[in-house]
Formats: structure tokens, C-alpha cells, sequence
């Protein structure tokens, strides 16, 4: 079991949200400190990691959902690859999706959760 440790923080600067504050907390995966931007808003959640054009190893976006529910994601305007890890309310995995490469063409293909997800990182 992969136990994950969240401890919030506030950093104010340019956001990419209008009127939004950019949320940054640490985030343990056992030994291991990641960098984590909070997307607890549809607005946050709509625009994700689109256009980007880099993104540190050490550095994700948590997706904060009020419930659990089958999710899905997809790489629309994406330009780097990127991981995603589905968890449910407890914080442990469901499923995860590795190196997914970002859309080239429309329709960009769906990347789902096999169970009901809270978070997704």
C-alpha cells in the first residue's frame, strides 16, 4: 500500500486561473517529496496542465473532486507527457496510466479510472 501524506500551503503569484489563488502543498509518496498544484475548482480542473511546456519531474497537479465517481482524462492541448494516478476518498491507487502521451489529432483518446475516483493525480 502507497501511503500519501498531503500538508497545504498558499501561493500567491501569477495564476493561470483569473481571480484564483495558485494552491501548492507537498506531497509524500513514501520517502519521496512531490510538488503538488491543487485543482480544486471546475475552472482549475477544465484547464489542468494544458499548454505547458515543461513540467519538472518532482511536480503534478492533485484533481480534488467533493465525491467519488468513474473519471476520465484526457491530453487535449497537453504537450508533455504525463502520469496519471486515480485514487479513491481513502487516498490509496485504483489504477494508474504511465507515460501518456500528450493529443496529436481529434478525437484524443479517454484515459479512464477502473473504479470510482475522488482524487487523481
Amino acid at each position: 500500500m502507497i501511503a500519501l501524506l498531503l500538508l497545504g500551503s498558499l501561493v500567491n503569484g501569477s495564476s493561470p486561473y483569473p481571480d484564483q489563488e495558485i494552491k501548492i502543498i507537498p506531497l509524500y509518496i513514501g520517502s519521496e517529496k512531490f510538488t503538488v498544484e491543487i485543482a480544486d475548482t471546475p475552472e482549475k480542473q477544465i484547464r489542468g496542465l494544458m499548454f505547458r511546456e515543461f513540467i519538472p519531474d518532482d511536480f503534478g497537479m492533485l484533481f480534488v473532486h467533493e465525491t467519488e465517481d468513474y473519471r476520465g482524462f484526457w491530453m487535449k492541448n497537453c504537450k508533455v507527457p504525463l502520469d496519471i494516478i486515480y485514487l479513491d476518498r481513502n487516498k490509496q491507487i485504483i489504477n494508474m496510466h504511465i507515460n501518456v502521451p500528450p493529443c496529436k489529432r481529434e478525437p484524443c483518446k479517454t484515459y479512464p479510472s477502473e473504479k470510482p475516483a475522488q482524487y487523481v493525480l
